[in-house]
């Protein structure tokens, strides 16, 4: 019996944001709309406190419009939803947090990177820690979910819906919604059809390496403007671009970034997939798992850098991770007893791993070298 939504147990999320607010004064809570911030941040907050503004609802929307009248007096925790709204509000937040003593600490929501909203990392640098949800996680709903989960993605409301057609069409409407009434509400003015054409060929190229020169010829704009589209997707963590790992080793190594959209649902839907069977039948079935493993593994481990690795003459690990002084490589292999390759040996030995895992959907945990480790995907991200 897989989970619903009432009572699956967001822990490692709570204990993220928990940490964060004890250490900073300023905590920004980012990640795609519908991924679960306001469930979370009502947790720490009830949505009829004094202490909660939603930027969406008219009466937050009144209160704030003397909003150093309305913040001010504030003790305790003060939360504020959808911040991309009001991004006036930094400056003063700034000097709301700089108070000694200081009486109230601000978790702010918001569906954007702080690269899309610059004021916010130029005002309150120093004193903003940023904590980012990303949907459900597979260790937070436990192995046996895990078909279900790659199959429907993160969003609560497509994992939960209570059947695979209600899933699909969850994600074909918010997908909609998205690009005709969300990007707008943050400033985007490029047509929502450029940008669906852009998003449905991301999903066709993911798990590759980027070409803009491609892109640009199949859309007939320029390298400038496939670029733009594509900082913006991954600004609102629609996509991933996976930088290259690349040092001085006498090889010509790959440098452009690998690209990947984000949630496994998301890509399923572009890719017009409606249920489990076509997943299984469809060619960007390897493709698709090993975003979902990529996306699991960082989520899990949150390493201190990740990048993938890549030479001309064709050897490549999916992940390369720096973490605790660390390197570890980590391949994404959708089969049912990975073996070592030669791209393995060949990044043991130039890139100096101290370990590689091998990742995949099956059962047992095995060796393949001293340093070279097979593990289900749920163990290496700890899926009880």
């Amino acid at each position: 019996m897989v989970h619903t939504s009432s009572v699956i147990n967001r822990k490692t999320d709570m204990e993220l944001v928990q940490a964060a607010l004890k250490r900073s004064r300023v905590v920004a809570l980012l990640g795609p709309r519908q991924c679960g911030k306001t469930t979370l941040a009502r947790q720490f907050v009830p949505a009829d406190s004094l202490n909660y503004f939603d930027l969406e609802d008219p009466p937050s929307l009144a209160r704030l419009t003397a909003p150093n009248t309305a913040l001010r007096p504030l003790k305790g925790l003060v939360v504020i939803d959808e911040i991309q709204r009001r991004p006036d509000l930094f400056p003063l937040l700034r000097v709301l947090a700089d108070r000694k003593p200081l009486p109230a600490r601000f978790l702010i929501l918001g569906s954007a990177s702080l690269d899309l909203l610059k004021q916010s990392s130029e005002t309150l640098a120093g004193r903003l820690e940023t904590v980012l949800l990303e949907g459900f996680r597979l260790a937070d709903l436990g192995v046996v979910a895990q078909t279900r989960h790659w199959l429907r993605g993160g969003f609560p409301l497509s994992f939960t819906a209570r059947t695979e057609a209600d899933s699909a069409g969850w994600r074909r409407q918010f997908i909609q919604t998205f690009l005709e009434r969300d990007l707008p509400q943050l400033g985007v003015t490029i047509p929502a059809v450029a940008l669906r054409r852009f998003w449905n060929m991301i999903a066709h190229y993911h798990g590759q390496i980027w070409n803009a020169a491609e892109l640009a010829r199949a859309l007939a704009v320029n390298e400038s403007t496939v670029r733009r589209y594509l900082d913006l997707m991954t600004g609102v963590f629609m996509t991933r671009q996976l930088p290259p790992w690349f040092e001085n080793l006498g090889k010509r190594q790959v440098k452009a970034p690998k690209i990947y959209v984000r949630d496994s649902g998301l890509l399923h839907a572009l890719l017009g997939i409606g249920g489990a069977r076509d997943l299984e039948h469809h060619p960007k079935v390897g493709a698709s798992w090993e975003g979902y493993a990529v996306e699991e593994v960082l989520k899990a481990l949150r390493p201190d850098e990740a990048y993938y690795w890549a030479t001309h003459s064709g050897a490549e690990i999916d992940l390369v991770i720096f973490k605790n002084a660390r390197r570890i490589g980590i391949e994404c292999k959708r089969m049912d007893a990975p073996v070592l390759t030669p791209s393995m040996r060949i990044a043991l030995a130039d890139l100096k791993l101290d370990e590689l895992y091998v990742v995949y959907p099956g059962e047992k945990r095995y060796p393949l070298t001293r340093k070279v480790e097979v593990v289900p995907l749920s163990q290496m991200v700890n899926a009880k």
